[in-house]
């Protein structure tokens, strides 16, 4: 398989899987509530996944010119089944977490958004898939794509489709593709 396809295909579906449930996600949720303007609201999820996505990969694109072959593929390897772990353990957003600048929907929920991905799961997530690909634009489109692939029905659908989706078991399917990279990662399959 070519490389930037199968980062762009694995990053898109471990993020879209990881966000299920996530707090970011559950955001989403709040803010559609608050505010019952969607278009807005994701549109400032795409800017502010955009941006810190983008921070995420270049981050993970320079830790594999900092880090010898050996040390990352041992990093990356307990890194993903340490994710595998984090998966299985459910978020939780305080509504107060919350507060709502003057700024209006898109800048409260491009500001919202922004600091709650910084070091969730998914953006930790972004980091290690652009050190294991070395790719940066597969994986930052790929996991912005999963970004709004969980969070555009969030919004639209609002709360109702949250309570329907078996979150625990798509957590654990998360958390098994994350323990497949990190063992893989630690046998040295697709680092090369």
């Amino acid at each position: 398989m070519n490389l930037p396809l199968e980062a762009f295909s694995v990053s898109t579906g471990i993020v879209a899987l990881a966000e299920i449930g996530d707090k970011t996600q559950l955001l989403a949720f709040m803010l559609a509530a608050r505010f019952r303007k969607p278009w807005p609201i994701i549109a400032g999820i795409l800017v502010a996944t955009i941006a810190n996505h983008a921070f995420a990969g270049a981050v993970g694109t320079w830790v594999t010119t900092v880090l010898g072959p050996d040390v990352l593929r041992w990093v990356l390897g307990l890194s993903f089944i340490a994710m595998a772990v984090w998966m299985m353990i459910p978020d939780k957003l305080d509504e107060d977490e919350i507060t709502v600048p003057k700024f209006g929907v898109f800048a409260t929920t491009v500001v919202a958004f922004f600091l709650a991905e910084m070091g969730d799961k998914t953006q930790i997530a972004t980091v290690a898939l652009a050190a294991q690909y070395g790719t940066f634009v597969a994986v930052v489109t790929g996991t912005t794509l999963g970004m709004m692939i969980a969070n555009v029905p969030a919004v639209l659908a609002g709360n109702g489709i949250a309570k329907r989706l078996p979150i625990r078991l798509i957590h654990g399917v998360a958390a098994s593709i994350f323990a497949v990279l990190g063992v893989a990662a630690l046998i040295g399959i697709g680092l090369d």
